[in-house]
């Protein structure tokens, strides 16, 4: 089966499930107007009843057209994002660092920095140098702790088309920034389709082709069996001694990643599961409102004490002193300096 969310941020989100070549809206099938987590249908007794519902019901119902290009992302709200690092040799060999041993260099990333498919990928100023990794999203089911791998597929519901963003830069200086440099806004992506596993059998998800693709040039290509820590060994790590709630999502990791600029289209290409496009500009002038306004607010009162000091007024000057204490004093510190050049090897995904 293949889910995916409709509607826009204003509208509402819902969701749409594929049967016998057609979507359906969810919430039109009976039982099934308040479901709002995809996580709710992976369930294998949840998805044999909504494909019963789907049979007896089909007929009545009216198809939809979502629009992959503009679909909102498959993660449930407060899901969890947990991602693997260097777990392809050709992306390890890229940034000249060696693959990690005992288990995949890993990462925890906020669930802010996720957009919606076809939304523009804003490159922040704290970066010089971003890069786009495609990847395999793997989607658990149900809640679980300490999976043995021969039993990953007994958690796993599914797998979706990642869109990783890396701040290159922040993590060659310092390998322990990487949640700060993967969790800048708009540095996720995740959908725009979730496919569930029955679709797929072990040797099936051991070849799908995986691309990051800029300005349609292919960048980096591999498949899953050119993983150095497999699917089932990637279960197992990320369970381990924690629980994982149905949502969550395991980004296994980047064949290969594309260095990015504002004004390129960058993608992330699955085979059989989906694909992820994105526009890359550089951060818009409504982020930068703040530091627009500390501006203006510090020329404002230089203006204010020129004036004092010109109308010779102890008054006038000595307000303008406050004035100007006092916005010393609830000024925001500015933000941090770029890194300087790289000198320590990246794990990002």
């Amino acid at each position: 089966m293949r889910i995916s969310r409709t509607g826009t941020s204003t509208t509402g989100h819902g969701i749409a499930v594929h049967h016998h070549d057609q979507w359906f809206d969810l919430a039109d099938v009976p039982g099934y107007a308040g479901t709002n987590r995809l996580s709710d249908l992976l369930d294998e007794a949840r998805a044999r009843e909504l494909t019963a519902a789907l049979e007896r019901h089909a007929a009545t119902l009216t198809p939809v057209r979502p629009d992959p290009d503009l679909a909102p992302t498959v993660v449930d709200p407060g899901a969890d994002i947990w991602g693997a690092g260097l777990n392809y040799r050709r992306h390890s060999e890229d940034l000249a660092s060696a693959q990690p041993r005992s288990g995949p260099g890993s990462y925890l990333r906020p669930a802010n920095c996720l957009i919606g498919n076809g939304d523009h990928i804003e490159l922040p100023t704290q970066s010089q140098r971003v890069t786009a990794e495609a990847e395999l999203g793997l989607v658990i089911k149900t809640t679980c702790k300490n999976v043995e791998r021969a039993d990953w597929r007994s958690v796993v519901g599914g797998v979706t088309a990642v869109l990783d963003m890396t701040a290159e830069d922040v993590i060659r200086e310092n390998p322990r920034h990487i949640p700060w440099a993967k969790g800048f806004d708009t540095f996720c992506s995740v959908g725009p389709v979730l496919v569930t596993l029955d679709e797929f059998d072990d040797d099936d998800l051991r070849a799908l082709r995986i691309a990051t693709v800029r300005n349609g040039e292919t960048i980096a290509a591999a498949t899953p069996a050119d993983m150095k820590f497999g699917i089932d060994r990637l279960v197992e790590y990320f369970s381990a001694g924690r629980t994982l709630e149905a949502g969550t999502v395991i980004c296994t990791g980047t064949p290969g990643a594309a260095v990015i600029h504002a004004g390129d289209t960058v993608r992330a290409l699955v085979q059989d599961v989906g694909t992820l496009t994105h526009p890359v500009r550089q951060q818009g002038p409504a982020d930068r409102h703040e530091e627009r306004f500390s501006a203006s607010h510090s020329a404002h009162s230089a203006h204010s004490a020129h004036s004092a000091h010109s109308a010779h007024s102890a008054h006038s000057a000595h307000s303008a002193h406050s004035a100007h204490s006092a916005h010393s004093a609830h000024s925001a510190p500015s933000a941090p300096s770029a890194p300087s050049a790289p000198s320590a090897p990246s794990e990002g995904g």
